[in-house]
């Protein structure tokens, strides 16, 4: 005998409205109804069985087995963030029918009169906030779900430490119910503000400190703070950025970061990505830290250490460029090669032939595929009412990976 359909019904936003015929005609039909308290509500006159919500795999365990008819109860879309992907996971879906409704996200947006089809969603239920910050500094316009621990003001408080704040809020409060409440403010308004724990965030980007004035990949050598004008030029910062390969969201090491220009631009290129910069160096860290905050590097992690000891206690990377090395470039090569992800890429600068030597031994002692490019730049310099122009000494760009070219 097949076994019984299970229906998941999207409640609207007040409850009752928004239930199709078809929807209603289920729950009419139905042996047993399932939900929150609140939802189960809804339907006083329901002649069958009704039970609320507890262990989901105690529920699951009996929905596999159950002949009865059963309707499941959802807050709006039940795909959306809710009970329907426990239930795909775990139950054949051709037993599942799913009856969506309007979600308080898109009831949020319709209040303050914003399109949603451009906006990222993120749920921080039980899941913490780290991921939802990378998330929530890398678009312009999202709306989050927060919980009792990981409330609107924690949120709030995250995003400052991490130097986002430009952002216009709307904390929306107990949509649908008498109690419903709006209030327009702004990140450093959010702190300390109480919320009902049924709430929607929706952050839109209001503005930028500075990112807006530099563009993303080829910001000039000029704007950067370093020291005696030691840092990966602007064409080789361009060359060196393409060897590595970027995608949206990596983890990458930069390892002797110095003033920080390889690690700001990539970040640029990978929002949703992690940029871990390592320098120990006193004379290049002021010049990172003012680096970092000039120009919003939301997504990079200064680390300061130094190498290979400052890499234990990082992610694994999916890509590295070694800036420099201070004398230890074979522990750095030993440290990375332990782990790179496969497919993984390694860049190095050289601008020694010691150096380029010593870097294409090491990689390929170590099973590595190596490429070498040779950049020679020479740029225009006046001369009286003339031009010239003036040759920088030669950069060696190391590409290195595990297999065949």
């Amino acid at each position: 005998m097949p076994q019984q359909k299970i229906y998941l019904i999207g409640a609207g936003i007040e409850g009752w409205e928004g239930f199709g015929g078809k929807a209603l005609e289920v729950i009419n039909k139905a042996d047993l109804l399932i939900g929150h308290q609140r939802l189960l509500d809804i339907f006083p006159d329901f002649r069958g069985e009704k039970r609320t919500f507890g262990d989901l795999s105690i529920m699951l365990d009996s929905l596999k087995t159950l002949e009865k008819m059963v309707v499941v109860l959802s807050s709006g879309d039940p795909n959306f963030f809710g009970i329907a992907r426990f239930m795909l996971r775990n139950l054949p879906k051709e037993r599942i029918e799913i009856f969506p409704n309007v979600t308080s996200v898109q009831y949020a947006f319709a209040q303050i009169k914003e399109p949603w089809d451009d906006a990222i969603f993120v749920s921080v239920h039980g899941r913490g906030l780290k991921s939802a910050i990378d998330k929530i500094i890398a678009s312009d316009k999202v709306a989050v779900l927060t919980d009792d621990v990981n409330t609107p003001s924690a949120l709030a408080k995250e995003l400052i430490k991490r130097g986002v704040e430009g952002y216009e809020v709307y904390l929306c409060e107990d949509l649908g119910l008498p109690t419903e409440k709006i209030t327009r403010t702004d990140v450093k308004g959010l702190v300390g503000m109480p919320a009902s724990p049924l709430n929607i965030l929706i952050m839109i980007k209001a503005w930028e400190p500075t990112l807006e004035n530099f563009p993303i990949l080829g910001i000039s050598d000029e704007e950067y703070h370093t020291a005696k004008k030691l840092i990966t030029k602007q064409e080789i910062r361009a060359v060196t950025l393409a060897k590595l390969k970027l995608q949206n969201d990596l983890v990458v090491w930069d390892i002797g970061a110095g003033s920080g220009s390889v690690s700001i631009e990539t970040g640029n290129l990978i929002p949703n990505g992690k940029v871990f910069a390592l320098e120990k160096n006193p004379q290049y860290l002021s010049f990172l830290r003012e680096n970092l905050k000039k120009f919003a590097a939301k997504n990079v992690i200064l680390v300061e250490a130094y190498a290979p000891e400052g890499l234990d206690d990082l992610p694994d990377p999916d890509r590295v460029f070694i800036g420099g090395s201070g004398g230890m470039l074979e522990d750095i090569i030993e440290a990375v090669d332990r782990r790179l992800k496969p497919e993984g890429v390694i860049v190095l600068n050289a601008v020694t032939l010691d150096t380029l030597t010593k870097s294409v031994e090491f990689l390929e002692d170590h099973g590595y595929t190596v490429e070498v490019v040779c950049i020679n730049v020479a740029k225009t310099r006046g001369l009286t009412e003339y031009k010239m122009f003036e040759a920088h000494n030669p950069v060696y760009i190391i590409s290195a990976w595990k297999g065949e070219e």
